[in-house]
């Protein structure tokens, strides 16, 4: 696609050149800064000033100045003239010769050795190899010979250094380093002539066009191959740029980075090198020379000079922008970046970047947008602004100037198209999601924060909860008015309670709650606002709104105590932290809410205190007394009721035992509970009265043996097992219960614990009419457990019998060698220093008190530990 790169403007005009001399011709020229010369076919040099200059328009004018003429007196075509400005000459190709003149006089040079002579075309080498600033490095083609000749010129001579032999006769040359591009009569070539190393390139016929061989680079060049292409090859041959297309009859050709200027018969063309594109045509007649000097470039007719000025490298990138030529405006930016400075580089690249983003905003490609503008660093604020009401009032933003795109705003944007809009609306939500977080968002992070609650707010979005919940910097007084807007009063509790507005929040959640205000957000708004309570480090807000809650539902309310730590059990109280007895206390008024409290102080911390044990207790024993009390009676109800009571009697030992017997005494379906008490005050006998006479229920009677001796000594555990079997063999206590149910439960005790039974007094205990087949597990349990004591103990006393005769064994060791004692000699068991001779040696004749080796024997006896280990069934 086309772009205006460059205008041709006029320098040196026909009259100032020629005057009336009609047959006067332009045959070469060449530029030096400001100068300007001019070689011509009547063997005229002419030395030009040019003075640049703008216009009103801003465009580029030059001003001429003809400073002097200069005849050489050969009466042949000025072929070529090169200025080499650190010698102050201009080097000069006429008649076949070169030779150097002034560059300010245009007299030759007096010496004679300053000429070379049979030459057809030369070059100058940009990338000179000679370290000498004062000389320059010609590349010459012989006429008469295939050859290349290595000149070096200084201010009054010439000096040959190298001479090269070609394959063919060369047509046009190029020099750069030690390194030759040459047209030969039917091909392009590289050659090293430092190492003799060439490299065909590809084959080309002199004899049809001209052969065009133009350095543009660092080892680089730019060739006319055939198929009218303009072809670049490195000093390896290696071409690292696509060929441009140019005419079949191109005569010229000059790189003004990053285009190439070809000149054919009627017609300028400027390729771009970045994409190969023609990218400018310019008409122009009789033109057969094209040459750039320092990145101008010169264009002449026969008659004429012209300059091609190039537009400036941003004038061409906005044009490009402004007719959305993204992708081609970003190429000739990142192109251009070696021909300007870094600083102002990176500045116009940013912009470029930003303004490529913003049109590809507009034509909603999101995703080339979006790489923009982070690449380009765009203040994400630019954005925002475009989305009308989103950046606060607070805000000190302004766009930047001249502006970054063409939209006054959204609406103008997207010409009232709402789908369009909506989908703006989306990617603006994902951009700032993602940028908010980094570096693109510093010094503005309360406008990103805000325009993003806004955008969740009014999309109904499903991060909004998740932004109000996480750090952030939402202005308060920009935001609320905007969720009030849009019914999101949930999400406005969060912001309160972010800024520190605790009951700013709680008071608006709970109109929700109470059907005040509309917010379907949450559902379980209610046990949000519990489960707030019991974090709330504010204990005024806690003591207010718990009333409330509790009279909702006091299962769920009671969480606000239940989750929040018990200040008193802690050696350094909090603030979120209360006291048990101001909640006790203060639930006093909702029984269900208390009773569920007094659970998770015992049951669940188990805090250790007979007042909280008691109260828990007495509660559960008024549930169970009330339901019982109820007609009809709920059986599940009393069920758990009498579980949970009857728990609690049983695992704790904390509570007042006297109070809650008083309570149940009078009340006849009560036994388990108080026959439990009674265990509590050791009064056994009652207890197991109770159940088996009254209750009437064999296995909790030996349930109750079980738990009533648990954790206690095996004596114990023997005496209630005894006590049992003496309640079920009483005679002369009254029973409802006949005796031969009392006996066979009697006969399954001693089956099922024998174990536990002293069988001797079990036999006195017997009646004597008893089968000993009824007795058989229990005789035969306890007659293994006599043999198994016996067994043992024999064990034990052969242990005890070895450990002596070893100790003797010992003993007489040690009396065979002296053993050395000293007040300063400490013992190894107590560190004291020995005061008195007598002492006891352990084995390896190390001696300890004899006090500490007694109480070593005691505790280390391995017939004590296996006495220890031993079942007693004796």
């Amino acid at each position: 696609m086309s772009v205006k790169a460059f205008e041709l403007v006029p320098a040196v005009e026909r009259e100032l050149l020629m005057g009336d001399k009609a047959r006067i011709n332009i045959e070469c020229i060449e530029c030096c800064g400001k100068h300007l010369y001019v070689g011509t076919n009547d063997c005229f040099i002419h030395h030009f000033l040019l003075e640049e200059h703008a216009t009103t328009k801003g465009m580029l004018s030059y001003t001429v100045q003809k400073l002097l003429f200069k005849y050489l007196g050969l009466k042949k075509p000025v072929e070529a003239l090169k200025a080499a400005s650190a010698l102050e000459r201009i080097i000069v190709l006429c008649d076949a010769t070169v030779s150097v003149v002034d560059m300010i006089t245009l007299e030759p040079v007096p010496s004679g050795g300053a000429k070379i002579k049979g030459v057809a075309a030369f070059c100058v080498n940009e990338n000179p190899v000679n370290g000498d600033p004062f000389c320059v490095e010609i590349g010459v083609i012989s006429a008469r010979r295939r050859t290349v000749q290595i000149y070096m010129v200084y201010e009054d001579r010439v000096q040959l250094v190298k001479e090269v032999n070609t394959p063919e006769q060369p047509c046009a040359v190029s020099l750069d380093g030690y390194f030759l591009c040459l047209a030969l009569s039917t091909q392009y070539m590289i050659l090293n002539y430092s190492t003799g190393a060439a490299q065909d390139l590809f084959p080309y016929d002199s004899e049809e066009r001209k052969p065009i061989v133009k350095r543009i680079g660092r080892e680089e060049f730019l060739l006319a191959a055939p198929g009218g292409l303009g072809m670049f090859a490195n000093a390896e041959g290696i071409s690292q740029r696509a060929p441009v297309n140019w005419s079949e009859s191109v005569i010229g050709a000059a790189v003004c980075f990053p285009y190439v200027v070809a000149l054919d018969e009627g017609f300028v063309t400027v390729h771009s090198m970045l994409d190969q594109q023609l990218k400018q045509t310019l008409s122009f007649r009789d033109g057969h020379i094209l040459q750039d000097f320092e990145g101008k470039v010169v264009l002449a007719s026969t008659k004429a000079v012209y300059v091609l000025v190039p537009l400036p490298l941003e004038r061409q990138i906005q044009e490009l922008l402004a007719g959305h030529r993204v992708e081609e405006a970003l190429a000739l930016t990142e192109g251009a970046r070696r021909n300007i400075p870094k600083d102002k580089f990176q500045i116009l690249h940013k912009r470029i970047l930003q303004q490529a983003g913003f049109i590809q905003f507009g034509q909603l490609q999101f995703l080339e947008a979006k790489e923009h503008f982070r690449t380009g660093q765009l203040d994400v604020r630019e954005l925002i602004s475009l989305y009308p009401l989103l950046l606060p009032a607070s805000s000190s933003f302004t766009r930047c100037h001249p502006p970054l795109h063409e939209f006054a705003d959204l609406n103008h944007l997207a010409q009232g198209d709402q789908e369009k809009v909506q989908r703006c609306k989306r990617f603006l939500i994902t951009y700032l999601g993602e940028v908010r977080s980094t570096e693109g968002a510093n010094g503005c992070r309360e406008d990103v924060d805000t325009a993003l609650l806004k955008l969740y707010a009014e999309q109904d979005h499903e991060s909004l909860l998740d932004l109000l919940a996480s750090p952030n910097a939402c202005l308060l007084a920009d935001s609320a008015p905007w969720l009030e807007k849009h019914h999101k009063y949930f999400a406005l509790g969060l912001l309160y309670h972010y800024n520190g507005q605790d009951s700013a929040a709680l008071q608006l959640w709970v109109r929700v709650v109470n059907g005040d205000l509309q917010d379907s957000t949450r559902s379980d708004l209610y046990d949000y606002i519990v489960d707030f309570l019991s974090f709330c480090s504010n204990p005024d807000l806690v003591w207010k709104y718990a009333d409330w809650a509790l009279q909702r539902d006091q299962t769920v309310g009671v969480q606000i105590f239940t989750r929040r730590p018990v200040g008193q059990d802690q050696v350094k109280e909090q603030k979120d932290q209360v006291n048990p007895d101001d909640v006790i206390t203060y639930l006093g008024k909702h029984s269900q809410a208390l009773l569920l409290y007094l659970e998770h102080l015992v049951l669940g911390r188990r805090i250790q205190k007979e007042k909280l044990h008691t109260h828990l207790a007495v509660q559960y024993t008024d549930r169970v007394l009330s339901l019982l009390s109820q007609s009809p009676t709920v059986d599940q109800q009393v069920s758990i009721a009498r579980d949970k009571l009857q728990l609690l009697l049983r695992e704790s030992s904390l509570y007042r035992v006297q109070l809650l017997l008083g309570k149940i005494q009078e009340c006849d379906q009560l036994f388990l509970e108080r026959a439990t008490l009674h265990g509590k005050l050791e009064e056994h006998d009652k207890a197991l009265h109770i159940l088996v006479h009254q209750l009437k229920d064999f296995p909790a009677a030996e349930a109750y043996c079980v738990w009533g001796s648990a954790s206690r000594d095996p004596a114990y555990q023997q005496r209630l097992f005894h006590l049992l079997l003496e309640v079920y063999l009483d005679r002369d206590l009254p029973s409802s219960t006949g005796s031969g149910e009392l006996e066979m439960a009697a006969v399954d005790l001693l089956n099922r614990h024998g174990e536990v039974f002293d069988a001797v007094r079990v036999l006195d205990l017997l009646p004597e009419g008893w089968s000993l087949q009824l007795l058989r597990p229990f005789l035969g349990r306890a007659l293994r457990g006599s043999m198994h004591a016996f067994r043992t103990s024999q064990v034990a006393l052969g242990l005890a019998r070895s450990e002596n005769l070893q100790l003797q064994h010992d003993r007489l060791k040690q009396k065979r060698s002296p053993v050395l004692v000293s007040e300063k000699k400490g013992c190894v068991l107590c560190h004291n220093t020995f005061s008195e001779p007598d002492c006891v040696c352990l084995p390896g004749g190390v001696p300890v008190h004899t006090h500490c080796a007694a109480q070593r024997v005691v505790r280390d006896s391995p017939t004590r530990r296996q006495l220890a280990n031993s079942n007693n069934h004796t």
